[in-house]
Formats: C-alpha cells, structure tokens, sequence
C-alpha cells in the first residue's frame, strides 16, 4: 500500500499493490499496520455504500464538525469520481485549500481524508459506486455541509446534473 502526500495536510491518495493470476486481481485496501507506519490513527467504526445511477451525481460539501473525528477512506468501486476535499481546519497549515483527485474502479486507488476537512464528489460515470471506510460515528447533530459552488473556493467542476435538495439548501461556508 502506497501513500501519496496530496496538496492538503494529511489527505493521501492510496494506490494498492495489486496482485494478478489466472483468478483475477488481488489486493488489500486496509490494513491499520500500514496506517500505522504513516503515524495515521484510523480504526474504522462504520462503513457505508454511495450507489449513483446517474453520470454527474454531486454529492457534498460534507463533514462533521468537532468534536467529531471524522475521517475516512473512500474506494471506488465501480465507475469513477471527481473528489473534492476542502481543509476546514482553523488551526491547520493547510486551512482552506482544496485538493482535486480522480479516482476510478478502473485504477482501485483509494483516498484518505483526515478528520476536519469536508468532502463532495461528482460521479464521472454512470452506475458509480463509493464505498466509504469511516472513522466516526454518524452524528447528525455534528453534521455539516455548505454548497458545492460557494464563490469563496472558486471551484471549477464539470456540470452536476443530478443533486440532493439537501445539498442544495446549505448555505455557503463564509
């Protein structure tokens, strides 16, 4: 399992090493000894399925607030994604930057998101399918979201088509 430091203090791309026969493709996309070694602290407490029928589904801007630890890993798989993750942390060096990341079925990559950032994604394909590793509990008085276009971040995203009432009724982040 390969860590790649991405723009965002303690947010990773995971790539997987994969082993392939005449089965198939193997490979682990978790393994708390190797988040160890990254001095990562991620114990998974739930994990949940994101099933989009429709290309450019948005789902987010997402998070928990404290004292919710909220972290997760997120996998794709089936379909891809364009992921989002935005460093909502006062205290980080980080503070208000986004990092952009593509993930697909087809690469089996994963991402590791730290507590206090909050994440939205756009489905790049039809019948996409998010798995989520969580590190906290669904608190809904801790949950929080804010739009997808706020002008504060000036994020550029392909177009959404298909988006929750929910998430189109939080307000901006400022």
């Amino acid at each position: 399992m390969k860590f790649i430091k991405k723009n965002i203090k303690g947010l990773f791309l995971l790539k997987f090493e994969k082993h392939k026969d005449n089965r198939g493709i193997f490979f682990r996309n978790y393994c708390l000894n190797e988040f160890k070694k990254q001095k990562i602290n991620f114990l998974i407490k739930q994990t949940n399925i994101s099933i989009n029928p429709k290309k450019n589904t948005l789902r987010g801007f997402h998070y928990q607030k404290s004292p919710s630890k909220e972290s997760k890993v997120i996998n794709c798989l089936s379909g891809s994604i364009l992921n989002i993750t935005i460093d909502i942390r006062k205290k980080s060096s980080t503070y208000l930057l986004h990092d952009k990341i593509t993930v697909s079925s087809k690469d089996q990559s994963a991402i590791y998101i730290p507590a206090g950032c909050a994440n939205a994604f756009l489905t790049l394909e039809k019948n996409t399918v998010i798995q989520y590793f969580m590190g906290d509990f669904y608190k809904p008085k801790l949950y929080r979201g804010f739009r997808y276009d706020d002008p504060y971040f000036s994020i550029k995203w392909p177009k959404p088509k298909v988006i929750s009432r929910k998430d189109l009724s939080f307000k901006k982040f400022k």
